[in-house]
């Protein structure tokens, strides 16, 4: 009865495993955690402060100070960056229930949305932060008190505010508020402090969007604050603004598509182009709609990159207090396949840009989704800045002929070169944006697109996903140093609350090799990544969503494994073997003990005397069948990049398992359809990775014979049913048993303590079970 419960769990346990073979095994991570195991590590730490907001976005991260700036629906938060449960610092910035009133009365807010949205923090020197939010579509901005209170002092603000603005309003009470949350003691005098300045606020039009859903972007450079914004209650006029800092508002030119067209905003930031500070540009990352959107093979929705001069001043006569120097051209990221076909991933969701030791000439990490709801694709592209100015100094587009397509522009470009700073390596006679040509002006306003689109570096995505049911929706870069060399680590946020640690690494001169080094869950419950912030200095990722935070650490070596080829095999840069565990890897440490191999992941050759110590740990398992009935034999791998064989040792050697049309082969195991007395012997799983060979299981199979089981389980029931009719207590039991072979109470052992494990009794239980036959034993005379 036992080995027939036996084979039907095993045939049950082979419908769930072939119920997951659908699963595709591209990129498939190394290590893949879900939440709980993830904090079981130790290297996670979600946010637990829980008060009534939601959309948790990382606005800010200051190395210097230690802190990690993050707005929410009607909260400013500040955490320490080493420990974010550590005595968080909360303001409470609602909008006024005045406001909210008329938001309500307009028709919003049965989503929630007429509230505070912060939006935007931006440090304004060492004491002070600028920060904005949605003010229940009313955009409002103020000033945070920040630092060590030795440093802040009123003051100080005071003249911060009056050179950023010269504008003083007094909200009411209930429209500023500070508010610290009662599971947070108060600190010492001499700690942080992180306040709003009383008594100030003004208006957010054109540096913070009025809708929560519009995606906004900002950057304060000198006092001058440069966004990307929505700046009206509809959200039709979308617009790089640039306000403050003492000088005439200056933005892009209102409601012509072929400047902006529906834009979604991605990132912002300054990049140099020379020596002469007077080149300096803005470079900001958005996707729009496209102009050709309405029929064709032409995409709906365009990637694209812009850039301004930080020093223009806007038109004299024509684009007066518009940009002078706004240009834009299209991001390619897409991959041909074998059948020539080319799919295109023109949703631009983040960038991240990746500094070198040349300021002017960082790496531009850019996420793409396709922009299709029926085949779901995301792509990671790297693109440089050569490319990019490359692409700035070439032909202009233009729209002409029969079907006013898009063509090379080909006549006359005025001078200066529309794009190029006034003032500049080649302006220098040109002192302002003012004293442009009037033809130079005119021709940009009608000009602002690039002909040549940006590529990739290789002209191919440095990540590919399809056919998975996650897109990615955020990323950050890491420059890790191995024994090898540098090496860069991708963590790339998905929309179903993970994180994938992904490294790139050449396999040959043409192609390169993608490995998914691990998949953690980061949230408790599933919630889309917004975004992410890399801490190399402390070895940190933090990651929000709509629900939350987590603070998680870059690297989880212990869970490769406990053997140095399953360390090396990982192949992580932040991780090696020290003679005893798979641990952290630092640079500086000089230990001879120590193996890592990123670049080709060999154990043999980095693993020599430590291999065998597994091999010899390894137990072997004794398992039974029943003659002519199924059974199933487990083996998972620890990594699912390896390959698996089976091989049998039966009254010879070792050789391949070949049962032709008897064995189904699944992702955790093998199942041997009809067993035989041949099958009895010595299975062993063989994992292949990076052609290294190890042994994952050894299975001794004992193969019982059916006549005698079928009469031993007979004999049970027979039993039974004499118990049964038995008149009492005193009734004599049957002289005439049929001897059991040793076979089959090895079996009954064997799946007694197999079931016991399955389904353990209660610890008091077995106390009791265990002092009643201690008594037992007693009486008998036998303690």
């Amino acid at each position: 009865m036992t080995v027939a419960m036996t084979a039907s769990g095993a045939q049950l346990l082979l419908l769930a495993l072939c119920a997951c073979r659908g699963s595709t095994l591209q990129s498939a991570p190394r290590v893949r955690l879900p939440f709980k195991e993830l904090t079981d590590t130790k290297t996670a730490r979600p946010f637990s402060f829980s008060f009534n907001t939601s959309d948790y976005r990382i606005l800010l991260m200051d190395q210097d100070q230690g802190r990690l700036y993050l707005g929410s629906r009607e909260y400013l938060v500040a955490l320490d960056m080493h420990n974010v449960n550590k005595e968080p610092l909360i303001i409470h910035w609602p909008a006024s229930a005045k406001r909210k009133g008329e938001c309500q009365m307009t028709g919003k807010g049965r989503q929630g949305e007429c509230a505070n949205f912060v939006r935007l923090i931006e440090p304004w020197n060492r004491t002070h932060l600028y920060t904005c939010g949605t003010g229940a579509y009313q955009p409002i901005c103020t000033f945070i008190n920040r630092g060590w209170r030795a440093e802040s002092g009123p003051d100080k603000y005071f003249r911060a505010i009056n050179w950023a603005t010269g504008l003083f309003m007094v909200p009411p009470r209930s429209h500023v508020t500070f508010k610290r949350p009662t599971s947070v003691r108060p600190l010492p005098l001499q700690d942080y402090l992180f306040r709003l300045v009383p008594g100030f606020v003004e208006s957010g039009k054109g540096k913070c969007s009025y809708d929560p859903k519009q995606e906004n972007i900002a950057v304060l450079l000198n006092g001058n604050l440069y966004a990307g914004v929505h700046i009206d209650f509809m959200s039709t006029d979308a617009a790089l603004f640039r306000t403050m800092g003492g000088r005439t508002a200056i933005r892009t030119e209102q409601y012509d598509s072929r400047w902006l067209n529906e834009p979604v905003f991605v990132q912002i930031q300054q990049i140099p182009d020379s020596a002469e500070r007077n080149d300096d540009k803005l470079y900001f990352f958005f996707r729009e709609k496209s102009l050709d959107s309405s029929g064709g093979a032409s995409p709906s929705i365009l990637a694209r990159v812009g850039r301004v001069c930080l020093n223009d001043e806007g038109g004299q006569k024509s684009l007066v207090n518009r940009w002078t120097t706004f240009l834009k051209a299209r991001l390619i990221c897409s991959v041909i396949g074998e059948d020539g076909v080319e799919t295109r991933f023109d949703e631009l969701r983040d960038v991240f840009i990746q500094p070198t030791q040349d300021e002017r000439n960082p790496l531009v990490y850019a996420v793409f989704t396709t922009a299709g709801s029926v085949f779901k694709g995301s792509a990671v592209c790297v693109y440089s800045m050569a490319d990019i100015r490359n692409v700035f100094n070439g032909p202009f587009a233009h729209k002409h002929g029969h079907n006013y397509q898009w063509t090379e522009y080909t006549g006359k470009i005025p001078y200066p070169r529309p794009g190029t700073c006034p003032g500049g390596t080649f302006t220098p006679g040109i002192p302002s944006s003012k004293s442009f040509s009037d033809e130079a002006v005119n021709f940009i306003r009608s000009h602002p697109l690039m002909f040549h689109p940006v590529y990739p570096t290789h002209r191919r995505p440095l990540v590919v996903r399809t056919g998975v049911d996650y897109r990615f929706t955020a990323l950050v870069v890491d420059q890790v140093d191995a024994v090898d060399g540098r090496y860069e680590v991708l963590f790339l946020g998905t929309d179903q609350g993970t994180v994938q640690k992904v490294i790139v690494l050449p396999k040959d001169p043409t192609t390169m090799e993608e490995l998914t080094l691990e998949e953690v869950e980061v949230f408790r419950s599933k919630a889309a990544v917004k975004t992410m912030k890399i801490s190399s200095k402390r070895q940190q990722l933090y990651v929000s969503s709509d629900a939350g935070l987590t603070q998680v650490s870059l690297h989880r070596c212990s869970v490769y494994g406990r053997a140095c080829s399953d360390c090396c095999l990982a192949r992580d840069p932040y991780c090696a073997w020290d003679g005893e565990s798979c641990s952290a890897f630092t640079p500086s440490t000089k230990r001879r003990s120590r193996r890592q191999d990123v670049r080709h992941g060999d154990p043999l050759r980095q693993c020599r005397g430590f291999n065998a110590k597994v091999e010899k740990r390894l137990r072997e398992t004794v398992q039974f069948g029943v003659e002519g009935s199924s059974t199933f034999l487990e083996c998972q791998p620890r990594s699912p990049q390896a390959s698996v064989k089976w091989l049998f040792q039966g009254e010879g050697k070792r050789k391949l398992l070949s049962r032709a049309g008897g064995v189904l082969k699944t992702d955790h195991g093998i199942l041997l359809k009809s067993l035989n007395q041949s099958d009895n012997g010595l299975y062993h799983c063989l994992a292949t990775e990076n052609n290294f060979k190890h042994t994952v299981a050894r299975v001794a199979l004992r193969v019982l014979d059916r006549d005698i089981v079928l009469a031993l389980t007979a004999q049970d029931d027979e039993d039974e049913e004499t118990k049964t009719h038995q008149p009492g207590p005193y009734a004599q039991p049957s002289v005439a048993s049929t001897p059991v072979p040793p076979e089959i109470r090895l079996i009954n052992q064997y799946c007694q303590s197999y079931w016991d494990q399955l389904s353990p009794k209660p610890q008091h239980q077995q106390r009791k079970r265990t002092s009643r036959r201690h008594t037992e034993s007693q009486d008998l005379g036998l303690g």
